[in-house]
């Protein structure tokens, strides 16, 4: 313990969200990560042992019905973060910067801490920005980096890193944004055995969606993970069938009405008897 001038011990140093990753990674445990945007998710995930709760820009093609992440406003983020921590008060909560607004460190710094105010532990941005995780570090405001597939920039979904070049420069750059202090690493869709390299080579733990085994962490959707539409993908595990439960639900539902069979009489609330006469007799004088 370091000692004041006065000789009273300082102050221990602030534990910060992410310090428990750091510590799990350190001793090869592995860290759960699912996408949230509202309260009930939320509440379900973090019961079921979730570690982090991710209110990602996928909210817009899964929930919002947009046709892309960039054209998901931080509003919308925002909106969603503050679902999610009512849903999970003590929760760990990463939440993306949309597209656009962290393209200068004081639009990065002013834009997450909107984000924070709305609820989110931790910020996160695609791509090589060390110069972004340096001025969110210097506002202290935890950041989580992405590398890989970037849904925001990357127009064609496909496969990053695979020829030896690639490879080389992700891990220099996953290098690069681990010296400006990143508190979390996202890697999608890259080789595992570049994923590998890249979790060995940086102090920050690794979350991998499509990037094999040997990451520190995994993240899905939960929309996948339901399996809300039929879409399919291979570095996704479906499993429920929600997509299918909630139409034969709304099937069901909508032949009950049609037969009459809902409301049935569990269903309905009545009158005490002598309020009813009441009622009844002063309805039929007012008519006459």
């Amino acid at each position: 313990m370091v000692s004041k001038p006065n000789g009273l011990e300082a102050d221990p140093k602030p534990m910060r969200k992410t310090d428990r990753f750091f510590e799990m990674k350190r001793q090869g445990r592995p860290i759960s990560v699912l996408t949230a945007y509202d309260a009930p998710t939320a509440k379900a995930e973090t019961e079921a042992g979730v570690d982090i709760l991710l209110v990602g820009d996928s909210v817009g093609a899964n929930m919002l019905g947009y046709a892309s992440e960039t054209d998901v406003t931080l509003a919308e983020i925002a909106h969603h973060v503050g679902a999610v921590r009512r849903g999970a008060p003590n929760a760990a909560i990463i939440a993306d910067l949309p597209y656009q607004t962290y393209e200068t460190p004081g639009a990065a710094v002013e834009n997450a801490r909107r984000l924070v105010d709305a609820g989110a532990d931790i910020v996160k941005f695609e791509g090589f920005r060390p110069e972004l995780v340096e001025a969110l570090a210097s506002a202290s405001i935890e950041v989580c980096c992405h590398l890989g597939l970037e849904p925001q920039h990357h127009a064609e979904k496909r496969f990053k890193g695979r020829s030896a070049q690639e490879a080389a420069k992700l891990v220099q750059n996953a290098i690069g944004l681990d010296d400006a202090g990143m508190a979390l690493l996202v890697l999608e869709l890259i080789p595992e055995e570049v994923a590998a390299e890249v979790t060995r080579a940086v102090k920050a733990p690794t979350i991998g969606i499509g990037a094999g085994r040997r990451t520190d962490g995994q993240v899905l959707v939960i929309c996948d993970v339901l399996g809300f539409t039929p879409a399919n993908y291979r570095h996704n595990r479906r499993y429920q069938e929600v997509g299918l439960a909630m139409q034969e639900a709304a099937k069901a539902y909508v032949s009950d009405i049609r037969t009459k069979s809902f409301p049935a009489e569990a269903n309905v609330l009545h009158m005490a008897k002598e309020e009813l006469e009441i009622f009844l007799n002063e309805a039929g004088a007012s008519l006459k």
